[in-house]
């Protein structure tokens, strides 16, 4: 199969990018700056879905069969905090984690109805798409809630055409980026929140990851799949 993945630089996506090349996939992935291997794209920029896009489709010869929305942004903002830094953090936060995955996967379905359809878009989401998050994160939380919706809606809409959406709900997930804060005082309030006894590895996320955009049944189109330990169940 031949597949993007967005945010693929660290964290979850570059688990998943990692273990979807191992399996044997044709693979591109995206990060802000790019790399050797990632290619470059400020999401928070409006043309920067479509120049993703079009460049992956360069990279893999002109068919993209699954479409990984993983980019995001978890950036705080105080309830309090003047109007312009307020409504900024919300434009911010849904144009990444929102507005750029909706317009991936409008390309991708696009894609997918011209050649006859088929394809797979699987989009992470987070806990705190149910659970909601912290009172610093109210545009964080809606912004997956939204993605979430928009996942049911694309899985109802072109399943007839063989086109299957799917998300994933981590919850508090171990990487780079949340090591020092899980070592602190933090941690052990996160811990005792999660009733499997730790947060969950970004393989395990990527597994989930790999198995939709690979081998989950197409009954399944539509499923948001948790990976929290049970710290939320639902």
């Amino acid at each position: 199969m031949n597949i993007l993945i967005t945010g693929a630089s660290r964290g979850i996506g570059s688990a998943a990018y990692g273990l979807l090349k191992k399996h044997g996939q044709h693979v591109v992935g995206h990060s802000t700056l790019g790399s050797d291997c990632l290619i470059a794209g400020d999401l928070s920029k409006p043309a920067a879905p479509r120049n993703v896009w079009d460049t992956a489709m360069d990279e893999l010869g002109g068919r993209i069969d699954v479409l990984v929305n993983n980019a995001g942004i978890y950036e705080a903002v105080s309830d309090n905090a003047p109007d312009e830094e307020w409504h900024a953090a919300w434009a911010r936060t849904m144009t990444v984690n929102l507005q750029a995955a909706a317009d991936l996967s409008r390309l991708a379905v696009s894609h997918f109805l011209d050649r006859g359809g088929g394809g797979r878009i699987v989009n992470i989401a987070s806990r705190a798409a149910y659970r909601g998050d912290s009172p610093q994160h109210w545009h964080y939380a809606a912004s997956k809630g939204a993605m979430v919706a928009m996942t049911k809606t694309i899985a109802r809409g072109y399943a007839s055409d063989g086109i299957l959406a799917f998300g994933v709900a981590p919850g508090f997930t171990v990487s780079e980026m949340t090591a020092e804060y899980l070592e602190g005082r933090g941690g052990a309030q996160i811990i005792a929140d999660i009733p499997l006894g730790r947060v969950a590895s970004t393989d395990e996320v990527a597994e989930v990851i790999r198995w939709l955009a690979t081998e989950a049944p197409p009954s399944a189109t539509g499923s948001i799949i948790d990976v929290n330990g049970a710290s939320y169940v639902r």
